[in-house]
């Protein structure tokens, strides 16, 4: 009995320490004031620094014992900031407002649109389809025929007609209608959004149940293959051609040609041996026919299938027709599909491209609706009238511009405000004001607004944003700190610049120089005929101003001035050079050859204090504000009396 007792207690006890243990995130670190710094603060602070909580957790006891010193620094620095008043100050708002709206729609646009469209965009290019269709145009009378004309066959289609018969018969895309309609295969980024996204809302084997719209017409989609993506591959071929040496077509001979070329295949022949020997294309026999990577589209249609078709490296295709000859193709490389990090840029290109104006408009139009964008069209009717005059750019023309011209969110803009907007945006700069002028700019105004004040909101639901709002108005609280305590206190005039040279000239020093010049040229013979001419007594000067191929350089008659003897390697040749208007051998330089002649050298030594002034002045302004921010740094330790806890380190980035 004694024992169980001893053990509840024993357990009571643990689960009291547990319990009074504070959650590590807020393991405090320091105190200053009334202020704290918890594990969280730290963590947060120290992985945006380095790069990584991942990288965080491999640094050092030391290194996060001199980060935490920096950071209590840094939020008593802050605390003062408030202090001090400047959440109040109207340009550091304003500045942070317009920091807010800039940034905010950039990362609204980013988060929404860009980075989900890449990611589904990279997931379905890992597959590509191929597809056929049937496409109707609209004719002179509109859409409408088309439209028609699409869904009757589409129901014949349905009902049991062949889809390639149907194509032949009524398909207006003449590339593909003689094959039924094929495309051959297509992947996400290659067609227009509207033809993908029934592309890959299809099952193999099956139509597209609807008709789709597309800026060239309707189209009838049928989905016959789906197969993993090969975004390039590496083959080399043979060729015979239709046309001998004369130009004429003989094909039966060209046949006979690529057969002999085929058994001697089968029988152990060597690929690249053969293509050297009897490939009739010039740019790639003597390569043993290697054409290097190419795409699937990038080859015309009966090559590329014979070659994408070829699974294994070292494969051989039979004997393919081509409107060119006959082929006989070898894969000898394939490319995997890359990770989405080492496509991202491409697929940043392509989505911007093909869909990212669509889905802009659909999320501003998303926006409008919650934020209740109303265009008062009374106003519009009016300002339309007053200005149809005028061209964007212009003053506004006189009329009562203090009218509401539209509302969202419960702010109202005027026809003042929406004028000095269109006439910010370049792309309508100096276009006649009317009708459909202004619905463009009232489409692209309105979409600015509601995505500002979007962002305006962005910080209330998103904790990423709303740490990188902080993280800037913490960066404009310190800089004016800095300002005030530090750059603006800076004082120095040329006795103070003087005296802190006789202090540290030792700083200042000058490496070895030399002055030279040059005769430069292109070619090999002209630099050997200037050698001969130096070497017969010709002065160096005249043949430089005369000949030197440098450019801006004649004038100069080749002088090139004092350089660090390091510099280039002309500048080290000439410093090898014993005496003044000594020259050098011809020296094979970058483009072409060179002669140098040595005017003078320059030793090392201590700069004189014009000559070093602008460091000078440099190195003092730094000494000076390394000063003021210590002494700054002083009195708010003093202030706050910090106390920092040095021991609870060690269970940064711990965490399980």
């Amino acid at each position: 009995m004694l024992l169980r007792i001893t053990a509840f207690l024993s357990l009571a006890l643990m689960l009291l320490f547990v319990s009074c243990a504070p959650e590590h995130s807020q393991i405090v670190l320091a105190k200053f004031g009334d202020q704290k710094v918890t594990m969280k603060d730290f963590e947060d602070a120290y992985a945006n620094n380095v790069g990584g909580y991942d990288i965080a957790k491999k640094d050092s006891l030391s290194a996060l014992k001199k980060f935490l010193n920096l950071y209590v620094d840094f939020r008593m620095k802050l605390r003062d900031a408030y202090i001090r008043g400047y959440q109040n100050d109207s340009s550091s708002n304003a500045e942070l407002t317009d920091y807010k709206k800039k940034i905010g729609v950039s990362y609204i646009l980013e988060k929404e649109i860009v980075d989900p469209g890449i990611r589904e965009l990279y997931d379905r290019r890992k597959y590509e389809y191929r597809v056929s269709h049937i496409m109707f145009r609209p004719d002179s009378t509109g859409w409408e025929h088309a439209r028609v004309l699409a869904n009757e066959v589409l129901d014949s289609i349905k009902n049991g007609a062949n889809f390639a018969e149907m194509a032949k018969k009524y398909s207006q895309d003449i590339y593909s209608r003689n094959d039924g309609g094929d495309l051959y295969y297509v992947t996400a980024g290659e067609l227009p959004y509207m033809f993908e996204d029934a592309v890959y809302a299809t099952k193999p084997g099956h139509v597209y149940p609807e008709v789709v719209k597309s800026p060239y017409g309707y189209h009838i989609i049928e989905v016959t293959d789906k197969r993993i993506r090969v975004p390039e591959i590496r083959a080399s071929h043979i060729l015979a051609t239709f046309a001998d040496s004369s130009g004429k077509i003989d094909s039966a001979k060209a046949l006979a040609k690529i057969d002999t070329v085929m058994y001697q295949l089968k029988h152990g022949g060597n690929f690249e041996e053969l293509a050297k020997k009897y490939s009739d294309d010039r740019g790639t026999k003597a390569r043993g026919g290697d054409l290097g990577y190419f795409g699937l589209r990038m080859m015309i249609k009966p090559f590329s299938e014979a070659a994408f078709n070829l699974k294994n490296i070292g494969d051989i295709s039979g004997i393919v027709k081509t409107q060119y000859g006959y082929h006989i193709i070898k894969l000898t490389g394939r490319k995997p599909n890359p990770t989405f990090e080492e496509d991202k840029q491409n697929l940043t290109k392509i989505f911007q491209k093909t869909r990212y104006p669509v889905e802009y408009d659909s999320l501003v139009a998303k926006l409008k609706r919650e934020y209740n964008f109303t265009v008062n069209q009374y106003n519009f009717e009016y300002l339309l009238n007053h200005s149809t005059k005028s061209k964007v750019g212009q003053p506004l023309p006189e009329m009562d511009d203090t009218l509401t011209l539209f509302t969202y969110a419960g702010n109202k803009e005027s026809i003042a405000d929406f004028w000095e907007r269109m006439n910010s945006k370049k792309e309508l700069l100096n276009r006649p004001v009317n009708s459909g002028l202004l619905i463009e700019a009232l489409q692209k105004i309105g979409g600015d607004v509601v995505l500002e004040e979007d962002a305006m909101n962005l910080d209330k639901t998103d904790k990423v944003f709303a740490n990188l709002m902080k993280n800037y108005r913490d960066g404009i609280y310190i800089f004016r700190l800095q300002q005030d305590e530090v750059w603006n206190k800076v004082k120095s005039d040329s006795s103070d610049l003087y005296k802190f040279y006789l202090e540290t000239k030792d700083n200042y020093r000058s490496s070895d120089k030399v002055n030279y010049a040059e005769i430069f040229s292109v070619s090999d013979s002209l630099i050997h005929h200037y050698y001969d001419l130096l070497r017969e007594g010709a002065s160096f000067d005249s043949l430089a101003g005369l000949y030197t191929e440098q450019p801006g350089y004649r004038k100069l008659k080749g002088i090139i001035g004092y350089q660090d003897i390091n510099s280039s390697e002309l500048a080290s040749v000439a410093d090898s050079l014993q005496n003044p208007g000594d020259y050098s051998n011809i020296i094979n330089t970058n483009g072409g050859y060179a002669i140098v002649s040595l005017i003078g050298k320059e030793p090392a030594h201590i700069k004189t204090f014009e000559e070093a002034k602008a460091e000078v002045a440099g190195a003092y302004q730094d000494a000076e504000s390394k000063k003021l921010e210590k002494n700054y740094i002083s009195s708010l330790r003093k202030l706050y009396k910090p106390k920092i806890f040095y021991n609870e380190l060690s269970k940064a980035f711990k965490q399980n």
